[in-house]
């Protein structure tokens, strides 16, 4: 199982709908707040190319990190997790 961390911030819409499908998975997910936390968005941003969110941080067992940042995408890949 990859080891998953999800950017986002509670007042995107589009962060609520990926929060919403979570909130129905027994996924371990670690959650950093972009707002909140400015070194998350930092992290983000340095990582991933880009501030938007939502976006998902994936990381595989061998290590190899993938960044997801479309919200529909993110929900489909939390559920086929699950």
């Amino acid at each position: 199982m990859p080891k998953l961390a999800l950017y986002y911030y509670d007042q995107c819409p589009f962060c609520q709908m990926v929060l919403s499908v979570l909130n129905k998975t027994q996924l371990e997910v670690e959650m950093r707040n972009t707002l909140t936390n400015p070194q998350n968005r930092q992290d983000l941003i340095s990582g991933g190319g880009r501030s938007m969110v939502p976006c998902l941080r994936i990381e595989q067992d061998n290590g190899d990190v993938h960044w997801m940042y479309e919200s529909r995408d993110i929900a489909q890949y939390l559920k086929s997790l699950n």
